[in-house]
């Protein structure tokens, strides 16, 4: 079953501190939804609202085609950044604990803790305490409390934080696992790595407002500036000062004198085609692509002002 999760107008205010602002959001099932933003962006204030954590001062929150109840929460899985683990408790009482709470049987929170913990290569655990936990250790548990009940909702923030790469790409498969289930994912996160590399879409928050929005690929295609990456075999200096009156060479490397690159910026993106016969006349082209900007560049440049 997919969810969906569309939030219109919401806003919230902290006293005289407006926390979001006329916020819409849509976020569907199958995909991986990447929430960012500068801190005190509103990010953390619009998950609570979605979790029914607090209630928005206007505006509403759909769950599929109706409005989010309160029962709706026990089919979301949220994973906090400020992490939520009890230091005294055991590692499998707090598992089993934290599935009873979400509707769970004992003997299925039983069930379903022994197989992640085996999933996860860490069912010898089951009676170490928290506090006996390196910070890694405990973020897998904090991440099997969030899925234990098989939740149409996972709603993460910063979910890779503590995790060196062995257990950051174990999550991140987890996670596409779910996406290929159709679960909806939030994922709020300031890593645009994870944002480039999993995430469908996203929407980025500023000042309590959205400023972004959209598919990766196609607004990383949207605000592209011209760059490109150009490969070849040969080297030609003629050729170099040619290309000078087409776009701006950014660097070149021949480093074994056979194969050359280029990272050019095209000073008028309708002469392309131009550039290309002229390179094919002089040399053997092997890569011609237009170089995307990183999410960690849209980020800054829309956070700035940059992008309206």
């Amino acid at each position: 079953m997919n969810h969906s999760i569309n939030t219109n107008n919401i806003t919230k205010s902290y006293s005289n501190k407006l926390a979001l602002d006329n916020v819409c959001f849509s976020a569907s099932g199958g995909r991986i939804h990447g929430l960012l933003g500068p801190n005190g962006a509103g990010k953390t204030t619009l998950i609570r609202c979605i979790n029914r954590i607090i209630i928005p001062d206007s505006g509403t929150i759909l769950f599929g085609d109706r409005a989010i109840e309160q029962a709706d929460v026990f089919n979301i899985g949220y994973m906090p950044e400020e992490r939520g683990l009890y230091k005294k408790m055991k590692v499998g009482e707090q598992i089993i604990f934290f599935a009873r709470l979400k509707g769970l049987s004992y003997s299925e929170a039983m069930v379903r803790a022994r197989n992640l913990l085996s999933e996860f290569d860490i069912l010898g655990w089951w009676d170490k305490t928290i506090e006996g936990l390196s910070k890694g250790m405990a973020q897998k548990i904090q991440f099997i409390n969030t899925i234990i009940h098989d939740p149409e909702v996972l709603i993460l923030d910063e979910p890779f934080s503590g995790f060196d790469p062995i257990n950051t790409e174990l999550v991140k498969g987890k996670i596409m696992e779910y996406k290929n289930r159709g679960k909806l994912i939030i994922l709020s996160t300031h890593d645009m790595n994870s944002v480039e590399n999993i995430c469908d879409e996203f929407t980025l928050l500023s000042n309590s407002k959205v400023v972004l929005s959209g598919e990766v690929s196609s607004v990383r295609e949207k605000y592209a500036t011209g760059m490109y990456n150009v490969e070849f075999k040969g080297v030609n200096s003629e050729l170099i000062d040619e290309l000078q009156s087409y776009c701006d060479i950014e660097e070149l490397s021949d480093n074994d004198s056979i194969n050359s690159k280029l990272s050019i910026h095209i000073r008028d993106e309708g002469r392309v085609k131009e550039l290309i016969s002229q390179l094919n006349n002089n040399v053997d082209i092997t890569v011609f692509s237009k170089k995307l900007p990183s999410m960690n560049e849209i980020f800054i440049r829309a956070v700035g002002g940059e992008i309206l």
